[in-house]
């Protein structure tokens, strides 16, 4: 079917607005790169827009030279892990549990979760709970801290709601499944969507945490890899700063273009994990979250 001229301006029009939204989109992206690997007086001066001038990796080599980005890498790779996977373990068969109509009381049950989105006990109480049940200064306050979130709950439950239909699940229990042989056989396998989103979510949850280790941990070796990268962005600003003197004016210089490569090569590191895993798991996040997100 030919298209019409009205159709054609319409499809010039959307694609026009998409070219430009992924362009701002991308131009950030770009930059960061690019001034991680410029010499800062080009980015400072702003000579430096889009491609790299006088490349340099300089800020990657301070930065990976220091023994505590890898301690965080590591640590931040466990309590990923092992966070991500708690979390599933608590919210996937609670948000299925809650989306069965035989389940007594479901409605009731979420309205309990839903409180808890809008009213919390505060920093202080928090504290205290943290306190009392011995987690300060474990890694287990990283990991347990928060096993579900009430939003990717609502999500998860909404998506079993318009995605599992009831007559499979009748034919399971007729052939004699049962409940949980009905959840691990039947419902896991064709919740991929689901699942993968629940684990991005949470993953970069995870990833990048750093209030709670902030909060809670004193150990060094237990911080995770926004600590360490916090505390060499507020070291070398501060070097920079405190050099005021007139005798100290061109290493005071020096140091603030240390701290401007070092900031830009610190958002590369911390972010890149993460913009390398999101391609795999894009196909079942957008089919996840659009299905999850249909109806509450």
């Amino acid at each position: 079917m030919k298209a019409s001229f009205g159709d054609r301006i319409f499809e010039g029009i959307n694609r026009a607005v998409l070219i430009l939204i992924t362009l701002v989109v991308l131009y950030p992206l770009v930059y960061v790169v690019s001034a991680s690997i410029s010499d800062p007086t080009y980015v400072n001066t702003g000579e430096m827009w889009l491609w790299p001038i006088d490349i340099t990796l300089d800020g990657y080599r301070r930065v990976l030279d220091n023994p505590d980005i890898w301690t965080g890498y590591r640590n931040t790779i466990i309590y990923t892990v092992l966070g991500t996977s708690i979390n599933l373990l608590l919210t996937i068969p609670c948000a299925y549990a809650l989306a069965r109509k035989d389940l007594y009381g479901r409605n009731f049950i979420t309205g309990i979760f839903l409180v808890t989105m809008f009213f919390s006990g505060g920093l202080i109480p928090s504290y205290l709970i943290i306190k009392n049940l011995n987690l300060l200064d474990t890694p287990w306050v990283l990991i347990v801290v928060g096993g579900a979130s009430v939003w990717n709950l609502i999500v998860a439950r909404t998506f079993f709601q318009n995605t599992i239909p009831r007559e499979l699940e009748e034919a399971a229990e007729v052939d004699g499944c049962s409940h949980i042989s009905l959840f691990l056989r039947i419902i896991i396998p064709i919740s991929g969507p689901i699942i993968a989103v629940m684990a991005l979510f949470y993953g970069v949850a995870h990833w990048n945490q750093y209030f709670n280790a902030l909060m809670y941990l004193q150990d060094r070796s237990l911080f995770p890899l926004q600590l360490f990268l916090r505390e060499i962005l507020i070291v070398n600003e501060m070097s920079a700063n405190m050099m005021m003197d007139g005798d100290s004016m061109a290493a005071m210089a020096e140091q603030a273009k240390i701290a401007d490569i070092i900031k830009y090569a610190v958002i590369i590191i911390s972010a890149l994990p993460l913009l390398i895993l999101y391609p795999f798991v894009q196909r079942f996040f957008i089919k996840g979250i659009l299905i999850g997100s249909l109806k509450g």
